[in-house]
């Protein structure tokens, strides 16, 4: 029998005929979201060092503002380019080489002594982050099929924490040693998470890689999303939250740096906690996914965003109000993100690396969009202007989901209604030994 150590177990050969099939712990799953986490706050822990990035290295404004636009070029096309192949590729042994060539990256950035080479640098850790898609696909391929909401949710939760944690944890640690420690520091994290991976891992996954060729791979990519209308939607859905989420993001540093609070980077770095909480309490969609209620789910999550710029309205005035639109606008945003991508892995689990790559590129598009038009109007009109944006993001979300709710297929609702959970039949939900057989359970005629 297995250890309580060890991370993974083994079960013998699986009763759909699947073969051999591996069973994540839920120390396995918090490993995921722990290396999702760290690889994309590589992304985002730049922006409060800029203006010390610029006076170490002779920078100009201007060009100090690419620092941030590179690395999220390098993001964009990571997700298209270099995402897809999970599905060609053994994805155990992907994930290690990308995390390493992105320690190599972090090591790059560390020792810059040229704008060019930190512009370089940056443009490969963006590049190199997308390993955080990678690992949710893997995730998700490795979870029972009755229990992947759960586990997507756990995993993308690393996720949207390494996102609003990042910031602040690159403020701290840039005042205690300078800004080249946040990059040394995450340079060994991954490193170590690398090691972590190659041993916990599975050596192989449980589907056979797509036979096809690199280009072949990357026109698969759009086609799958031409042809698909639940894929076109989640990502629409996706786009507009992520509008939202970064058209709050983006902007809020600005009214709490002014008057009446005159916040510290530090303090407004906090900040990022109370998002924290939001999120953590929005894994809970991935159960409500695995019961068949994404639908459900979505509306009210969607209802949650729009309602959530009522109370950040307030943000000149209250605190208090600030505090409960983060909170309430993160679970939201997380809600819908980790519905989202189960859907979306579900339909074409062989697909799974594209599909949720391609899903990603549209959110950086949202994401992209909300902070341009935030900033853009918080200079020009003012704090209740981004907040209208972002309103409006949402209830546009909110209308989308209204219109085509009934005329859009559910495959979890369509899965749980069936009992498809590839679970013993003896075993699946709702169904007993009873003399009279029931709709999804055995023996139904």
């Amino acid at each position: 029998m297995p250890g309580k150590g060890e991370a993974v177990t083994r079960r013998t050969k699986a009763r759909s005929g699947e073969g051999s099939a591996f069973v994540l712990s839920r120390g396995v799953v918090v490993l995921f979201a722990v290396a999702c986490g760290a690889a994309v706050a590589n992304v985002y822990f730049s922006q409060p060092l800029l203006v010390t990035m610029g006076q170490d290295l002779a920078m100009s404004p201007a060009l100090v503002g690419s620092v941030v636009t590179l690395t999220q070029v390098g993001y964009g096309l990571g997700l298209f380019f270099l995402a897809p192949l999970g599905d060609v590729a053994d994805r155990r042994r992907l994930i290690v080489v990308q995390l390493l060539l992105l320690v190599v990256a972090l090591a790059v950035v560390t020792a810059a002594h040229t704008a060019a080479i930190l512009l370089a640098g940056m443009a490969a850790v963006g590049l190199l982050a997308v390993v955080t898609q990678t690992l949710v696909v893997f995730a998700a391929s490795l979870a029972p099929p009755a229990e992947r909401g759960r586990v997507v949710g756990l995993v993308t939760g690393g996720v949207v924490i390494g996102i609003l944690l990042a910031r602040t944890a690159s403020g701290l640690l840039a005042d205690l040693a300078g800004w080249r420690s946040v990059y040394l520091a995450s340079a060994s994290l991954t490193a170590l998470l690398a090691l972590v991976l190659y041993r916990v891992l599975p050596r192989h996954s449980l589907a056979e890689p797509t036979p096809l060729r690199y280009g072949e791979l990357l026109r698969s990519t759009i086609t799958l999303f031409a042809r698909g209308r639940l894929l076109r939607l989640r990502a629409l859905f996706g786009l507009l939250v992520f509008a939202a989420f970064s058209t709050l993001w983006s902007s809020i540093a600005l009214p709490l740096s002014e008057a009446p609070y005159f916040l510290s980077h530090s303090a407004i770095g906090a900040l990022g906690l109370i998002g924290v909480a939001g999120a953590l309490a929005a894994t809970v969609a991935g159960r409500l996914n695995d019961r068949g209620l994404s639908r459900r789910t979505t509306g009210i999550a969607l209802a949650l965003l729009a309602a959530s710029w009522l109370p950040l309205s307030f943000t000149r005035s209250s605190l208090w109000a600030l505090v409960v639109g983060v909170i309430l606008l993160d679970l939201a945003v997380q809600a819908v993100h980790v519905t989202n991508q189960t859907l979306i892995y579900a339909l074409h689990p062989e697909a799974g690396s594209r599909l949720i790559g391609g899903y990603m590129v549209f959110y950086s598009i949202g994401s992209a969009t909300g902070a341009l038009a935030a900033t853009f109007l918080y200079t020009l009109v003012g704090w209740g202007a981004v907040c209208a944006l972002g309103a409006a993001f949402s209830c546009v979300g909110l209308a989308l989901w209204g219109v085509t709710r009934h005329s859009t297929p559910d495959p979890a609702a369509e899965a749980a209604s069936r009992g498809d959970d590839r679970r013993p039949t003896s075993r699946r939900r709702g169904c007993r030994r009873s003399a009279t057989p029931r709709a999804g359970c055995p023996g139904r005629r």
